[in-house]
């Protein structure tokens, strides 16, 4: 079962299509169907809200739609999920 969906190959983050659960394997693709991925989910992702596709350096640029979307506030690991907690947005000035 799908469970996430990759906007574009090289983001990293994909979105969940379904609620995603702690320990649970999680499949997803691109929207293209290029690239597909199977994550070990790290925390209780809610539907709608962001997968970490790979590991995320505190200070790194996040991408996703193939662009930079935001800034890790904290070190974000491969299947954790991505939010307000743990990613400062470019949308409001964060350089």
């Amino acid at each position: 079962m799908l469970g996430f969906l990759v906007h574009r190959d090289g983001d990293d983050v994909g979105v969940a299509v379904v609620d995603l659960k702690e320990g649970q394997v999680a499949y997803g693709k691109t929207l293209e169907g290029n690239t597909e991925y199977e994550i070990q989910v790290r925390q209780d992702i809610p539907l709608g809200h962001k997968i970490a596709l790979r590991d995320i350096e505190k200070g790194e640029k996040v991408k996703e739609y193939g662009e930079i979307i935001g800034i890790a506030a904290k070190k974000i690991s491969k299947g954790e999920h991505v939010h307000v907690h743990n990613i400062r947005s470019l949308r409001w000035g964060v350089n």
